[in-house]
């Protein structure tokens, strides 16, 4: 509800909104939707607005707006997304296919050690339909969640260097996909062959705050015919 929200100016042309909530995919879908309705309604005095899991930045255009005019918006549009009902929400859905195998999945001993072989961790993995709480770290990167407890795990105390395009990771209770070679401290479990990141398309990235993922296992052939690519010599 709003009488929980805070409005925090961090600059002379920035605010940002606490929902003060524990993260959740409830509260994510809220904010995507909320970060959709800025853009929309407030577009002639808002410059960018940054989705966090629990918060949301805006940036704007203080010779547009009155600081206390912009917040009473902001507000207004807050309780009237939150008002919706559930049923009449649409959430989009982002299938992804996943190769899941040791040779490019090295972290699955990982889980074996931990008491669920191959097959188990593939069908806990595919079985959730995640959602994009947050992004960052690197252009395309989206942080999903939740990741059941069975496979939960904890990051590796010294990162990898680099890892391939497209490895799918779990840390903790979040998931998700290296859209570029990338330093990981995330567990790799299986790679996915589809581009996520290209700064020539519009929009750059799939992902948006609120939508939900779902992982689909594929099996090697279908990996290659994809564009997915197994490299000697990443997990070092």
């Amino acid at each position: 509800m709003t009488d929980k929200l805070t409005f925090s100016p961090v600059s002379e042309c920035a605010l940002l909104i606490n929902f003060n909530q524990p993260d959740s995919a409830k509260l994510s879908a809220t904010i995507g939707r909320v970060t959709q309705a800025f853009y929309q309604q407030l577009s002639h005095c808002i410059m960018n607005v940054t989705p966090s899991y629990t918060t949301i930045l805006v940036d704007y255009l203080p010779h547009r707006i009155q600081l206390i005019t912009l917040q009473k918006q902001l507000s207004d549009i807050i309780e009237k997304v939150q008002s919706e009902p559930a049923n009449q929400v649409e959430r989009r859905l982002i299938e992804l296919p996943v190769y899941y195998h040791p040779d490019v999945g090295p972290d699955l001993v990982r889980f074996e050690q931990n008491g669920n072989d191959i097959a188990q961790t593939i069908a806990l993995h595919t079985s959730t339909i995640y959602t994009v709480q947050a992004t960052g770290f690197a252009p395309g990167f989206a942080f999903l969640g939740d990741v059941v407890t069975e496979i939960q795990y904890s990051r590796h105390a010294t990162p990898r260097l680099q890892v391939p395009k497209g490895s799918v990771a779990i840390a903790d209770n979040k998931t998700a996909v290296y859209p570029c070679e990338s330093p990981a401290g995330w567990n790799i479990i299986g790679n996915c062959p589809i581009a996520l990141y290209d700064p020539n398309q519009s929009p750059m990235t799939p992902f948006s705050i609120g939508d939900q993922v779902k992982f689909v296992a594929i099996n090697k052939a279908h990996f290659f015919e994809l564009g997915g690519v197994i490299s000697e010599g990443w997990y070092e």
